[in-house]
């Protein structure tokens, strides 16, 4: 097939590279120079998005905010401007669901399908192609046509609803893992401070009803302090204020997220917004005065 992938950052760069392996024609543009790598294995770079959207059937976009998909789709040299009648277009950003469904409209009106197809896994899913793809889609038919290409970038692959609903069951992923993260960074905090090995903590607690993927993996981070970014703290950060948003606009009080996100406001005034999103037990640590563990020298 001839696709376009527009967004090489941490996350697209394997995607797309994903989609070359199988053997599909590949069209890329990103705001910065195309990896070297893609280039080398037959993807075709392209000037603008309007470009990438002319020479493929399928256009995928992975960009950080709603803002920059709007740019992407609907601005000078966008994706629209290049789409003709039977295309389809796959966002799989993570963005606000409401204009998800304001972009959905506009691209149909255009005469092709639009499909939001957000992914958690973070970097090591994204190379491994293990992501979980939470689908939106007008109907199964739509849905059931673009599932053989997630499946060459993820595993845990489902059609949740309509246009829109996957980015609503994003922004609910992002609300566990957020919090997960906290009570994990909590936790570790308080064994250590408690003059306990957290090493051995962790270990005991993986095999207890405590036990949760956060805890394996970022747990982990937090003890041999490795916080080079898979999910970054400032990109976490804008999917909880989209959960905030949500969440008042329909009335909902979500309490533990919006502590969640006061942590990462104050990892950020550290200046670490830009390191992984385990690294929001700085926060506590900060507040503690106490480590989980020493940085390495």
């Amino acid at each position: 097939m001839k696709l376009g992938f527009i967004g090489l950052g941490i996350m697209g760069t394997p995607m797309a590279g994903h989609l070359r392996a199988a053997g599909h024609d590949l069209f890329v543009t990103t705001r910065s120079k195309v990896p070297q790598a893609l280039l080398d294995a037959g993807a075709k770079a392209c000037a603008s998005a309007e470009e990438v959207a002319r020479a493929a059937d399928i256009v995928f976009l992975m960009v950080p905010d709603t803002a920059d998909v709007e740019k992407v789709l609907f601005g000078a040299g966008g994706v629209a401007a290049g789409l003709s009648k039977g295309k389809t277009v796959v966002d799989m950003s993570s963005i606000s669901p409401i204009a998800t469904k304001e972009f959905g409209q506009r691209i149909a009106a255009l005469g092709c399908d639009y499909l939001d197809a957000p992914v958690s896994g973070g970097e090591v899913g994204a190379k491994a192609a293990s992501l979980t793809i939470m689908v939106g889609a007008k109907d199964e038919a739509t849905f059931e046509r673009v599932k053989p290409l997630f499946a060459l970038m993820g595993k845990n692959i489902t059609h949740v609803g309509g246009v829109g609903d996957g980015q609503v069951t994003k922004v609910a992923n992002q609300i566990i893992v957020a919090l997960n993260i906290a009570a994990v960074g909590e936790a570790l905090v308080f064994a250590s401070k408690a003059g306990a090995d957290p090493a051995k903590v962790r270990q005991a607690l993986m095999g207890g009803f405590a036990a949760s993927r956060i805890l394996e993996v970022h747990g982990e981070r937090m003890i041999k302090r490795t916080f080079n970014p898979g999910f970054r703290i400032t990109l976490h950060q804008k999917d909880l204020n989209l959960a905030l948003q949500g969440a008042k606009s329909l009335g909902v009080a979500l309490p533990q997220t919006a502590g969640a996100a006061q942590l990462m406001q104050a990892a950020q005034a550290q200046g670490w917004d830009q390191l992984d999103h385990s690294a929001l037990v700085k926060a506590l640590e900060l507040m503690a005065k106490h480590p989980v563990a020493p940085d390495p020298q």
